[in-house]
């Protein structure tokens, strides 16, 4: 759907915390649209990007009101109101006028679907991702976990600790000329593709739409995703969570691997059978596994993943960097850009599908 809007019309409010520089760079794209941000209505950040800000934080019932009021006067929003999906239930019934609502995350689509609303509501006005702005720092945590399985790193830090000095000396796996394959060929994927390729890794991957794609091997769909784990040194899965995408990584993909596969999660946590998964680690098919998102955050205390000395749990932070805030407010600004334009605005979160 084209946007219709005219720009004097226009009103955006920051509902997530923001840097002050940032809302300028936002107000700088149209002098004409009018940018509402209250940062004593947001919560103050404890690190970098910290989109929801300090839980500790409480508006006084007057400052509750001024936020809503404030939210429910624009037709564009910059973040989830209190970055949940309840905010999101909320705006989406009480702001008529709401015609698009940019969200921090990448993979927006499990927070759109948790709001509860129906498909009706969700097809009167767009959700958009960061998608894109994470790719590179996804890209190196992918590395890093392929790096630490094939250099053994895990196995290091046990003998360190242990002040233990092996008699015999195990070789490593060279990541040059190692297979790759990654599950989800998307931006983040080929971000990915791209840092294994100079490391000198050979890339394969699937892609919802089939097609052969420069410096990569072979290209498949999820129905092919068996047959391209067999010859594979490590997998990679990028794959947002959704109904087609859950418990893809099961029993029968992980027996599909060569025994010693690296497997890495940077994309969700429901794409895996973490039962399957702890059976590969137990049998050899996976020799490491290095996860940033688990099916249940925060990780359960009795997850048997906590303690397995072949796993690296992260606590969903490998998108992280300092420099969060800068690359989503110039994506946000750049698709603002293309809104007052009448463009079509890239990322947009399938209402049905929620992808």
């Amino acid at each position: 759907m084209m946007n219709t809007m005219t720009t004097d019309e226009l009103t955006i409010a920051i509902a997530v915390p923001l840097e002050a520089e940032h809302v300028e760079r936002i107000r700088a794209v149209d002098p004409s649209s009018t940018v509402l941000y209250e940062p004593d209505l947001l919560p103050p950040e404890r690190f970098p990007a910290d989109h929801s800000g300090d839980p500790a934080f409480q508006r006084t019932p007057e400052q509750e009101e001024r936020y809503w009021a404030m939210l429910n006067q624009a037709q564009v929003l910059y973040g989830f109101p209190n970055e949940s999906p309840a905010g999101l239930a909320r705006i989406a019934k009480s702001n008529p006028h709401l015609q698009w609502i940019h969200a921090m995350a990448a993979g927006a689509g499990g927070a759109v679907k948790a709001s509860g609303l129906d498909t009706e509501t969700l097809q009167k006005f767009h959700v958009t991702t960061s998608a894109g702005v994470h790719a590179l720092p996804l890209a190196e945590f992918s590395a890093f976990g392929i790096l630490n399985g094939f250099k053994r790193s895990a196995e290091l830090a046990q003998d360190q600790a242990a002040k233990h000095w092996p008699e015999l000396r195990t070789p490593t796996k060279l990541a040059n000329g190692s297979k790759v394959v990654i599950a989800g060929l998307g931006e983040i994927g080929m971000e990915t593709a791209r840092v294994a390729r100079a490391l000198g890794m050979k890339v394969s991957g699937t892609k919802r739409n089939v097609e052969p794609i420069e410096g990569i091997d072979e290209v498949t769909d999820n129905s092919g995703l068996a047959g391209l784990v067999a010859n594979a040194d490590a997998v990679v899965n990028t794959l947002p969570g959704t109904p087609y995408t859950e418990k893809l990584f099961n029993k029968e993909i992980f027996s599909a691997m060569q025994p010693g596969t690296v497997f890495v999660n940077v994309g969700r946590g429901t794409v895996v059978d973490e039962d399957a998964l702890l059976e590969a680690l137990e049998n050899g098919q996976v020799s490491y596994a290095c996860l940033d998102v688990f099916a249940v955050e925060p990780l359960p205390q009795d997850s048997p993943l906590w303690n397995h000395p072949r796993v690296l749990v992260s606590p969903h932070t490998s998108a992280l960097s300092a420099a969060e805030n800068r690359l989503i407010a110039e994506r946000f600004c750049s698709n603002l850009r293309t809104f007052l334009d009448g463009g079509e605005l890239p990322h947009l979160v399938d209402p049905v599908h929620f992808y």
